[in-house]
């Protein structure tokens, strides 16, 4: 959607240290500095624009009586990876340093953002936990955020690997697209070819469908061993770096995470990603508050 008055709020359309963005200014003058929402849209980091999510952003500003920042930024293949998550960090570190220019208080900036923009502000929110020269980020907000490339056989992969929109395969397609790579590999990602049995073993205590609650599981059949290709492995290092995969953070960052409020949706095969990321979280004294949507899609 094109910009267009709003009674309620005044929107510009500016440029954060290069980086479009979109603001969103209640009209209405506040007694004392409002929050602030840095909200990055989804789309696997290929799709999805500043204009395809005017109406939720409007949405936000007007419910929430916050300033809400819409970031544009680049999209792969074009740009590569990971120009998508450093415009993401750009444009945060410019917003936490300039906010009371925008009426905002710097101590309550919010990130936000669904599905890859939800990678966006988990990655975001880690790379800039040991800052000591902006404000601290006081809370993300992660709309069924995809966290880790490990393992695609958990059991929401398997439950909803033919879910319309986002299918099993459709999200190893788009991840390896969004890392220009060569496409071909998808079947090697879905059979867990790409990760070396070290990895495996090391992360297990993070990633196992065993830590996922037994209600979930229903029909789930853990998947016979993969056989590992050095290949491939070499081919998607990228994949297991936390700006692909924030779900590999060690507990050293975690612990150090603002609070969080995660959503999931039953019908996702990235839902494990978020029940997974918000048991550490909490066995990292993070605080969470999570709504699970039964009935809800990616």
């Amino acid at each position: 959607l094109p910009t267009c008055r709003d009674s309620r709020l005044l929107i510009k359309d500016l440029h954060f240290a290069e980086v479009p963005v979109r603001i969103y200014l209640p009209r209405v003058p506040s007694a004392s500095k409002r929050r602030g929402v840095l909200f990055f849209h989804g789309g696997c980091g290929i799709f999805g624009s500043i204009r395809s999510y005017e109406r939720i952003c409007r949405h936000i500003a007007r419910e929430a009586d916050s300033v809400v920042v819409s970031v544009g930024y680049r999209l792969a293949p074009e740009h590569s990876y990971p120009a998508q998550s450093l415009d993401c960090l750009t444009a945060t570190e410019h917003f936490l340093k300039a906010a009371e220019d925008y009426g905002v208080d710097p101590a309550r900036v919010v990130v936000c953002g669904d599905s890859a923009g939800g990678t966006f502000a988990a990655s975001v929110c880690q790379e800039l936990v040991n800052r000591r020269d902006i404000p601290k980020i006081r809370a993300q907000v992660l709309i069924y955020p995809f966290l880790q490339a490990l393992n695609f056989n958990l059991p929401s992969y398997q439950k909803n690997a033919f879910t319309a929109f986002l299918s099993r395969e459709r999200a190893a397609h788009f991840l390896l697209k969004y890392l220009n790579k060569d496409c071909s590999m998808k079947e090697a990602l879905l059979a867990g070819s790409h990760t070396p049995e070290r990895m495996n073993l090391k992360y297990k205590k993070w990633i196992n469908a065993d830590l996922i609650p037994e209600g979930f599981k229903r029909g789930y059949k853990p998947p016979p061993p993969a056989s590992f290709s050095p290949q491939v492995h070499e081919k998607t290092k990228e994949l297991f770096g936390i700006r692909v995969s924030p779900l590999l953070a060690e507990d050293t960052v975690v612990c150090l995470l603002p609070d969080t409020c995660l959503i999931t949706c039953e019908h996702d095969v990235l839902r494990d990603d978020g029940v997974l990321y918000k048991k550490r979280l909490e066995d990292n004294k993070v605080n969470v508050t999570w709504h699970h949507m039964e009935e809800g899609f990616h």
